[in-house]
């Protein structure tokens, strides 16, 4: 067996579980286990003009594919590189006269590389895609439908003078689509662009409060050239706290701002099992989730069941609105919703929690930044009870909070919450990513301006106020309904 880099891991059976991936060494916080190069991967359906092929880096003037028109490419780089893997898609989209679908496209390139390789182990994979899972047994009607009707589309791409597969393995292989495709991310990391499949990243198992965390790493240039990375497009399983040898390596499938019933649920229909992790057995922050004010004024029970209930009636109305992109309508509905919750709901209550966030968020987009500031702070406090100290939404949120209180002028509360997310961030996504790198110069700014406003908060002020006026009006990135990409690409 080739490892390729996998020698620090190893694939065993873990109990109860199937197979899963435990360590062979000592890992710290922060540490890179693993990277791993997608065995094949595209970009979604709706994106494919925007975003690179190759890197999966969104740019703003892409080179196209001069025969099939379809494929884009960042420069000559990224287009030679994605050759090898294109060569057979582009011949068969101008036979075919169309493009099929990305599930449709995922499983081509998934097989005309078994065509070229073989269905044996693939370079530094610990398994290969025959042994992947692909719970189609465990499909709904619903499902079955959707798999008939991607092999049918498949079998008109699927060029004639290509190995022919059974619709048996065929089916198999969009079974592992559904299953254990990985949602691949732009080079900031904030929103999903395509979806990949990584074997050795597919025997991680579930757990709520997980050692390990998984990032898109979009690469380089130099990447391509690399003898360890023969692909730009990969993943990094890093450690989140400290790993002993023979530890199981584990992953969270789903976000832990979910009271346990809720993400056993989500887990048993998306992925077909039953968690059985220790927060999910002994209902671990369930409490904390599900909090209430507390003192001599406590609410009834039948008080917070209506203040709840008006909350998720509430989000369906947000989420509307936000889609229709009324975001004066957002902040209404938010500030409507939030005087309810206040006397009711304690700081740690998801359905406060939930508010607060998209308040924050889309009062920041609205340039409403002191508003913006409050809510942000309060999320960001209720946040850090909740989440593992090394988790990437809390460092992401903790980054947006940061943020917000600068644009608010709040100084001295900016530069210690982009301090506070710098460290979660270089646990979870590595000092050489971009989105820390960002933050890195941001840290440096921060701290700048602190000690000028330290010196002389008069002059500090007057300073900021110049310097902003001879400046374009920063406008914040649109809010978007999703706010850190899922791990596995998984349709509910």
């Amino acid at each position: 067996m080739t490892k390729g880099g996998m020698e620090s891991v190893e694939v065993f059976a873990a109990e109860g579980k199937g197979r899963g991936l435990r360590a062979r060494k000592e890992f710290l916080p922060g540490d890179v286990i693993f990277a791993e190069p997608a065995y094949a991967a595209v970009v979604f359906d709706s994106l494919t003009h925007i975003i690179c092929h190759t890197c999966f880096k969104r740019q703003e003037r892409l080179h196209r594919c001069g025969q099939c028109k379809f494929a884009y490419y960042c420069d000559r780089t990224c287009q030679r590189a994605a050759w090898l893997d294109h060569k057979n898609e582009c011949s068969a989209i101008k036979r075919h006269g169309k493009v099929p679908t990305e599930n449709i496209r995922l499983a081509a390139r998934i097989l005309w590389r078994m065509e070229r390789e073989g269905s044996g182990l693939a370079e530094g994979c610990l398994v290969s895609i025959d042994e992947l899972q692909n719970h189609v047994d465990n499909f709904g009607e619903e499902e079955k439908k959707e798999l008939h009707a991607d092999v049918e589309s498949f079998l008109e791409f699927w060029p004639p003078q290509s190995q022919q597969f059974g619709i048996q393995f065929i089916s198999h292989v969009f079974g592992v689509i559904s299953c254990n495709g990985f949602t691949l991310s732009d080079q900031r990391g904030l929103q999903a662009v395509g979806v990949g499949i990584f074997p050795n990243l597919c025997q991680a198992n579930h757990d709520c409060w997980p050692n390990c965390t998984v990032i898109f790493n979009n690469g380089n240039h130099e990447a391509v050239r690399s003898m360890f990375h023969t692909q730009m497009s990969r993943i990094e399983l890093r450690a989140l706290s400290k790993i002993s040898p023979g530890d199981e390596l584990t992953v969270a499938y789903v976000d832990f701002l979910n009271v346990s019933e809720e993400r056993r649920k989500q887990l048993k229909k998306q992925y077909y099992f039953d968690c059985m992790c220790e927060h999910c057995k002994k209902q671990i922050k369930d409490d904390l989730m599900l909090a209430v004010k507390a003192g001599e004024n406590k609410p009834s029970a039948e008080t917070v069941k209506e203040v709840i209930q008006f909350s998720k009636d509430t989000l369906e109305k947000i989420n509307k609105a936000r889609l229709e992109g009324v975001y004066h309508d957002v902040v209404r509905l938010c500030r409507e919703c939030l005087k309810k919750q206040e006397p009711v709901l304690g700081e740690t209550n998801i359905y406060l929690l939930r508010i607060l966030s998209i308040a924050s968020e889309v009062l920041s987009y609205l340039q409403m930044f002191e508003e913006a500031a409050d809510y942000a702070k309060r999320m960001v406090d209720g946040y850090l009870k909740i989440y593992h100290p090394n988790n990437a939404q809390l460092g992401m949120a903790v980054m947006r909070a940061g943020v917000t209180h600068w644009h608010a002028g709040l100084i001295e509360a900016g530069h210690g919450l982009i301090c506070k997310a710098y460290a979660i961030l270089l646990v979870t996504h590595g000092p050489s990513h971009p989105i820390t790198k960002d933050l890195e110069v941001m840290r440096v700014q921060t701290e700048m301006e602190l000690r000028m406003f330290q010196q002389n908060e008069f002059m500090y002020y007057k300073m900021r106020e110049a310097a902003l006026k001879n400046q374009k009006i920063q406008v914040m990135p649109e809010p978007s309904s999703e706010t850190s990409p899922s791990l596995f690409h998984k349709k509910e």
